[in-house]
């Protein structure tokens, strides 16, 4: 193991020790963990397999005052093309239990457990309420951090609890406790867990009986709508800009004429404006470049400010 410069080789063997040493990556290359095929390398990457590794690798990179970066499905992000600096975590495939509690009309799933992975094991259960969710390519601490929606539904309006680490602001231990998802503050792709720091561990969905015919019937027609409109088989972070009030930020886009224009190897889709994707080898800068060309023809043309839903992180 060689050292970084925010990550000492004191450092590295606490995490070897703590999440186990092939929990521990060098130099990971970010575009292996993001939807967007896009981002260069973390210095770190750590994989804990247990909430009590988790707690300690948080513990110990903010006790050394090491940046941390918590990565999920990778599915909003855009990373530099300098990478990562310090400890990034990854909660995914690593941290993915689910446990149904069908009696109780209640599932719990770790932070790195796929949406779609939680809805259909629901959906087994005859219980309803993550039909709309289940095609959104988000972990359960993503969903949580954004208050995923799709179509109709948000992940606030099925969220009991979450479980989640918060930072000690003096570089102490931080303290895991439980949230009721009224004390999330949850509304249009934000939430208390995004601007408070907070690490989600778990969350807790209370969802209502129904019949597995019915509930599989809803799933395929939010698939089949979404494979129709989205861009589905192209690499990209899902919808690239948050609606704004009173439009849709894929018509706009269409409506200046942007459908199908490049940066590199960055399009703006030409089967959904609201998507820009990676034809081949797109560079973070291609897309960053590509976003402002858009947001300034449509600032222009209509006079709106589009703002970006994917989210930025690491050196550009």
């Amino acid at each position: 193991m060689h050292e970084h410069e925010y990550v000492s080789e004191e450092m590295l063997c606490v995490l070897a020790q703590v999440a186990g040493e092939d929990n521990v990556l060098m130099t990971e290359p970010m575009s292996e963990h993001t939807t967007f095929k896009i981002g260069g390398p973390a210095d770190v990457l750590v994989t804990p397999r247990t909430a009590d590794a988790l707690v300690r690798v948080l513990d110990t990179c903010y006790a050394g005052g090491v940046p941390v970066t918590i990565v999920g499905n990778g599915s909003d992000l855009l990373v530099g093309d300098r990478g990562i600096r310090g400890v990034v975590v990854l909660l995914r495939d690593n941290f993915a239990g689910i446990e149904v509690d069908a009696s109780h009309w209640r599932v719990t799933a770790e932070a790195g457990a796929l949406l779609r992975d939680v809805a259909l094991a629901v959906a087994d259960e005859g219980l309803s309420g993550m039909e709309s969710l289940w095609g959104i390519p988000a972990t359960v601490g993503g969903a949580c951090f954004m208050n995923a929606g799709a179509y109709d539904g948000t992940t606030g309006e099925v969220l009991e609890s979450v479980r989640v680490y918060v930072p000690s602001k003096h570089g102490n231990r931080g303290s895991v406790v439980t949230l009721e998802a009224r004390d999330l503050n949850l509304g249009y792709r934000k939430s208390r867990v995004h601007d408070d720091g907070l690490i989600v561990i778990s969350a807790t969905f209370k969802l209502s009986p129904a019949s597995e015919g019915m509930i599989r019937a809803a799933m395929d027609d939010y698939q089949r709508r979404r494979e129709e409109k989205q861009p589905l088989e192209m690499a990209s972070a899902g919808s690239t800009f948050k609606r704004p009030e009173g439009y849709f930020a894929g018509k706009l886009i269409m409506d200046a004429g942007l459908r199908g224009a490049r940066v590199g190897d960055a399009q703006v889709s030409e089967k959904h404006c609201g998507f820009v994707v990676n034809t081949g080898r797109a560079s973070a800068k291609d897309v960053l470049g590509l976003i402002e060309h858009v947001q300034s023809e449509v600032k222009s043309r209509f006079g709106v400010d589009l703002e970006p839903e994917v989210r930025m992180i690491g050196e550009f």
